[in-house]
Formats: structure tokens, C-alpha cells, sequence
């Protein structure tokens, strides 16, 4: 069982408090830590066609490596630590990924609302709303 951290690499300063009190939070109840940051899916649109085949793999391949560069600045390199790419929308590739990685709890942030996120619903209350396990919201 793991305390998942979801992360936005794009906002590294923000996400920094999420990762470091994820890493508080699996330290104090000796759980596993596992990290998850989610890429949209360029594929699965017009834009997509634009891309050649391999561009997904190789934007994934980059965001594995900086994900763990981040880990490791952020709160040390740590040979238990689970880092995650997924793709696709951001809530389902969390709630999937704490499923399949039977996560006991969600670390993620609470970012400003923009007018999207206001129509749609931000990404953090669809997985509070959704998730199996409970759902640590940093401010």
C-alpha cells in the first residue's frame, strides 16, 4: 500500500509543498511513497496529427527522467520511491493509478481556478469526489 503524490511538473515551485508533505505523511505511516504526474494525450485529437508516432514515447521518456531529477531535488533520492508517467486527462490517471498501486491516500494541490476548471471542475475535486482512498488536499 502507498501514499500517492500527484505532481504537475509545469508548476515546480507549487508542487514542491504537495511532494514534501506526501514524503511527511509516507515517513509517519511507514508507507511506501509512489509519485504520479500525468501528460495530456496530443494523440487522441486533431492536434495529434501534427505529431509524429513517436512523440508520445519520447515525451514520456523526458518527463520520467525529469520526474525523478525533481524527486530527487525536491526530497531526496530514495530507492523505494515509485515514480509514474501517465497520459490522458489528469483525474483519471490518478484514480487509476492509485488503484492498480492500492494507494491508502492522495497528496495532490489545490491550484487556482481558471474559467476551464470552472466550467469543467477542477482535477482535484474529481478525484476527491472519485477516489477509492482519502484525498490530502496542500493549499
Amino acid at each position: 500500500m502507498t501514499i500517492l503524490a500527484a505532481i504537475d511538473l509545469t508548476h515546480p515551485e507549487e508542487e514542491a509543498k504537495v511532494l514534501k508533505r506526501a514524503r511527511q505523511l509516507a515517513d509517519l505511516d511507514g508507507r511506501r511513497l509512489a509519485v504520479v504526474t500525468v501528460l495530456p494525450d496530443y494523440n487522441s485529437s486533431f492536434v495529434g496529427s501534427f505529431f509524429p508516432e513517436e512523440h508520445t514515447h519520447e515525451m514520456v521518456e523526458a518527463a520520467r527522467k525529469a520526474l525523478h531529477s525533481y524527486i530527487a531535488e525536491t526530497v531526496g533520492h530514495d530507492e523505494e520511491t515509485k515514480h509514474v508517467v501517465r497520459v490522458g486527462n489528469v483525474y483519471d490517471g490518478v484514480l487509476e493509478t492509485a488503484e492498480k498501486l492500492d494507494s491508502v491516500l492522495i497528496v495532490m494541490g489545490a491550484h487556482k481556478p481558471g474559467l476551464t476548471e470552472i466550467l469543467i471542475g477542477p482535477n482535484a475535486a474529481r478525484v476527491a469526489r472519485y477516489a477509492k482512498c482519502s484525498v490530502y488536499i496542500v493549499r
